[in-house]
């Protein structure tokens, strides 16, 4: 009898915390849909119609300041260029970084919405004028946090620690977070105990989350090479060393770095995507230039490719019989990124949280196809801070059915005709981040 009542018990005690749980779960998620029709939609839109280069980010970061300080964080700007960093005290317990990007893309856009682009801005890197559109999701990433802001400052008897929000610039540059690394932001502000950041997808149903363990993102590096020839007509192409042929040598002979000296089982992407030389039909130039962008998801493929294609490039303007002093020079064009690795203890842990906040079906742990790059991991990476960068489905779910029966395919990231489901994109964005963050900074 005893042991009967001991069960029953447990079972109450169980039904009732499942029932809290899902009264707050409701509370939170009503929140954050009204906060979006009172606001959040309008401040979206504002976002989406005025996007702003990397490096030019300062009408977009002084709206985000504004919007952080009235939800009563307190914000420094300037911090890394445009950066910014929005703190909010809450008692003892961990610091929690959260980052949002701020830049848009020299893209014309042509997504058909009412509220689309028709921004232009000089290019700080090329100097011409561009159009101008956030073809990458910056805009929700800004509104999300944002929304988090609102929620986190209305919940303090919930949570106890430091919020630390970034507005970060320049991340399609993957310049941003490094230049506020440079700018002492751990240094000024504190080194966070955890950090998480997250990216709508076009592809994926608008309201999904994905995380996973391992690399979510890969490192990456601009290489240029410079191909010295000896220039003669192209009549007589004894009397010179064309330089157009051993680039076309190198292109091909790169790919056998991927091919044959990786490992099957290793991800790597070396890609030549610029390829200049010559001015006319019968000169053979004296110098080509080759741009390269290099892909890995660890320190020792990093390694193993770039020094690959210094050896290549050299050894094949030795094999072209040129002299030492003309040989390819090498060079890398930026510091490149490292790749972004989630903490997979810390992937657990907020996976089991959210699969509770949304139902098992709504978290997945889809291993990227793509080698696409972040700057997220010079905030992480030294000191190595435990982080988690995770994506949230953007596009409609009618536009992906569509698709796949045979309508138009779904714009991806980039693409002039990229466009989001924000309402759901947004809320679930912040609701996501929120629980995460209720879980890492409990009230002591």
């Amino acid at each position: 009898m005893q042991l009967l009542s001991s069960l029953r018990a447990a079972v109450l005690l169980a039904l009732i915390s499942l029932s809290v749980h899902s009264v707050a779960q409701n509370e939170l998620r009503a929140s954050i849909s009204a906060d979006y029709h009172d606001s959040l939609h309008d401040l979206f839109v504002h976002f989406h119609r005025n996007p702003e280069l990397s490096f030019l980010e300062h009408a977009t970061a002084a709206r985000l300041a504004s919007e952080l300080r009235d939800a009563g964080f307190t914000v420094t700007e300037g911090v890394g260029g445009t950066g910014l960093v929005a703190l909010m005290e809450n008692g003892e317990g961990p610091t929690v970084m959260v980052r949002a990007d701020m830049d848009a893309l020299p893209v014309e856009e042509r997504s058909g919405l009412e509220y689309a682009s028709t921004a232009k801005q000089i290019d700080p890197i090329s100097g011409r004028e561009v159009p101008v559109m956030h073809a990458c999701g910056h805009d929700v990433h800004m509104v999300s946090l944002v929304a988090t802001a609102r929620q986190m400052a209305a919940r303090r008897d919930s949570w106890s620690g430091t919020l630390m929000l970034i507005g970060q610039p320049a991340e399609e540059r993957i310049s941003g977070a490094r230049i506020m690394r440079e700018d002492q932001i751990w240094e000024r502000f504190g080194t966070p105990d955890y950090a998480m950041a997250l990216h709508v997808m076009s592809g994926l149903e608008a309201g999904i989350i994905n995380v996973t363990e391992g690399s979510p993102m890969a490192g990456s590096d601009s290489v240029d090479i410079v191909i010295h020839g000896i220039g003669t007509h192209g009549a007589a192409p004894h009397l010179g060393k064309d330089p157009v042929v051993l680039g076309s040598q190198l292109v091909m002979a790169l790919q056998t770095l991927v091919a044959r000296e990786l490992s099957p089982r290793q991800p790597g992407v070396v890609t030549v995507g610029s390829f200049h030389a010559g001015s006319k039909h019968n000169i053979i130039s004296d110098r080509a230039e080759l741009q390269l962008t290099v892909r890995n998801t660890n320190p020792e493929t990093r390694q193993l490719l770039l020094e690959g294609i210094e050896r290549i490039a050299v050894n094949l303007g030795r094999a072209a019989g040129l002299p030492e002093d003309k040989l390819p020079e090498v060079s890398l064009n930026n510091p490149g990124t490292p790749p972004t690795v989630n903490n997979d203890e810390l992937v657990k842990r907020v996976r089991g949280v959210w699969k509770q906040q949304f139902g098992e079906d709504r978290v997945l742990a889809i291993t990227s196809s793509s080698m696409g790059a972040e700057d997220f991991p010079y905030f992480t990476s030294d000191p190595a801070i435990p982080s988690v960068y995770f994506a949230i489905g953007g596009s409609a779910k009618s536009d992906l059915d569509a698709a796949a029966n045979g309508g138009p395919a779904v714009p991806w990231n980039h693409s002039p005709m990229f466009k989001i489901e924000p309402e759901l994109s947004i809320t679930r964005g912040a609701e996501a981040t929120i629980s995460a963050l209720l879980d890492l900074m409990p009230a002591q």
